[in-house]
């Protein structure tokens, strides 16, 4: 005997339409009822119920403004500021960045401070308590239990084991690496669910994403790709930062990368010590393409296409160019920050 499926309940249809309201009018800043029924699809009773109950809730407020022209007038509806907004925070070699979201995605504040470990924490500590949420690049491995910074050797970039979430006072604040934050942005504008992302810089890094997600590894490291063994000058086998180390490419005092004289030198040398990481990755990870991205990774790559390997894979340059670490960050903070809205008003909205 087939059983039918149970029926969604009464309950479980008021959320979803009071989800449809309150994404509506993260899309549209403000609407009235009707215009939220006409992009929902759902029925204006229905949209007056829900906007009833949200109103009720504060999760939804009346803006004071109404429709003018012929017809019923409307009232406009939008999302109260206590909404809240997110915190989006990159640590890098080029500056402390901060930035503050609302719910409707736009940047209402951004500081730039330079980037040192004071830097860091004093910004870090000034702004706990003012956001909702907070979500962390650092160009640094980031344990994965406790988000703390990890000191690996030769690490250009040291802030040493910062804890950026106790600097911002607890909360719901995630903490990753910045290639990592890096990868989910060229992931949103990609067709393919796997691939590798190196990230050629000052300092050297990479992300794999596999069925559509970063692979993070047990500790929170997989992807640090300085230390692997590749082909050096003279054909010599080399660790990765040795590398630069032997053609005299790091700055001084520094295990960091002197990337105006890499790109003013001839680059079969490196072609080959990074095609040797791509051959691992290959092997490894499998991926559907391998992405170059950084200060200098898509300057190399025609010469890392030349390089014989066992295995080939595409290689092309990563597509988001603007601030990639910054702008995976901030997608995953405004999409945690909406999430956060509709869970809020599932909690407080009335069943009746």
């Amino acid at each position: 005997m087939r059983v039918a499926p149970a029926k969604p309940s009464l309950e479980l249809l008021r959320s979803l339409s009071d989800e449809h309201v309150l994404r509506a009018l993260m899309r549209s800043r403000r609407a009235t009822r009707a215009e939220i029924a006409a992009v929902t699809g759902l029925s204006k009773p229905t949209i007056s119920e829900s906007v009833k109950r949200l109103v009720t809730a504060g999760a939804v407020a009346d803006t004071g403004e109404r429709t003018t022209g012929r017809g019923r007038v409307g009232t406009y509806y939008a999302l109260p500021p206590s909404s809240g907004v997110a915190l989006v925070a990159s640590l890098a070699p080029e500056g402390i960045v901060t930035e503050t979201l609302d719910v409707y995605g736009d940047v209402v504040a951004r500081s730039s401070v330079p980037a040192e470990t004071a830097a860091a924490e004093g910004t870090l500590r000034a702004l706990a308590g003012s956001f909702r949420l907070a979500v962390v690049s650092a160009a640094d491995p980031v344990d994965r239990a406790t988000g703390r910074l990890v000191a690996l050797p030769d690490a250009p970039f040291l802030l040493g084991e910062l804890d950026p979430r106790a600097l911002l006072g607890g909360g719901d604040v995630t903490v990753d690496n910045d290639v990592n934050w890096a990868a989910r942005a060229e992931l949103a504008q990609r067709p393919e669910r796997d691939f590798a992302y190196l990230w050629l810089g000052e300092g050297l890094g990479c992300a794999i994403v596999g069925d559509g997600a970063v692979i993070r590894g047990s500790a929170g490291v997989a992807g640090e790709i300085a230390h692997l063994v590749t082909t050096g000058p003279g054909g010599t086998a080399m660790r990765l930062t040795d590398v630069f180390a032997a053609l005299g490419l790091r700055r001084p005092g520094s295990t960091a990368i002197d990337v105006p004289a890499l790109l003013a030198r001839p680059l079969d040398p490196l072609a080959i010590a990074v095609a040797g990481v791509v051959s691992a990755l290959v092997a490894l990870a499998d991926p559907a393409v391998v992405l170059l991205g950084g200060p200098w990774g898509p300057a190399i790559l025609e010469a890392v296409r030349a390089v014989p390997t066992p295995r080939t894979v595409r290689l092309e340059a990563a597509t988001v160019t603007e601030e990639p670490a910054l702008a995976g960050a901030r997608a995953a903070a405004l999409e945690r920050l909406r999430d956060a809205v509709i869970a809020d008003a599932r909690r407080v909205a009335p069943a009746h």
